[in-house]
């Protein structure tokens, strides 16, 4: 799996013109599940998501996690962070986990961060055309992929 993190004042998404999820001080979390994806990778992900200091203490330090402050979490699915672009100017998307198994896996993500200790999570839609309103602090962007961890 591939996540880009961002830490945010707060974040939105929505479709149609309907928010369907909204944060305020958080993570805003672009998720993406490759071939060969599961549970064991989502667990991982979202531990080490939930622990990662980022936020910063008293002294501006970062060393506070999304728990640690009492942040939100906003999970919005995103199959093109498996884009491979080495070839030609189109990208190709053949090592994205077919929706069959990339919808139940986002949800057991989000689940996985609730049950981590973050008590809001809210969720993109999958397969929608989403609009994503992302106020991003600092900025602080991370990109995480499991095969790295």
């Amino acid at each position: 799996m591939r996540a880009v993190i961002q830490r945010v004042q707060r974040g939105s998404v929505s479709v149609e013109d309907k928010t369907i999820g909204s944060i305020d001080q958080g993570l805003v979390i672009l998720l993406g599940a490759g071939e060969g994806d599961g549970q064991a990778e989502a667990d991982r992900l979202a531990d080490k998501i939930a622990n990662l200091r980022i936020f910063a203490d008293a002294e501006g330090k970062t060393n506070h996690s999304v728990l640690d402050v009492g942040g939100e979490a906003l999970v919005i699915s995103q199959f093109t962070l498996y884009a491979d672009c080495r070839k030609g100017r189109r990208p190709s998307f053949v090592h994205v986990a077919p929706p069959d198994i990339a919808a139940p896996l986002v949800d057991y993500f989000a689940d996985r961060l609730r049950q981590a200790g973050i008590e809001r999570v809210e969720m993109g839609e999958f397969g929608a055309m989403m609009l994503a309103e992302i106020h991003n602090d600092g900025p602080f962007t991370i990109v995480l992929d499991t095969a790295d961890l």
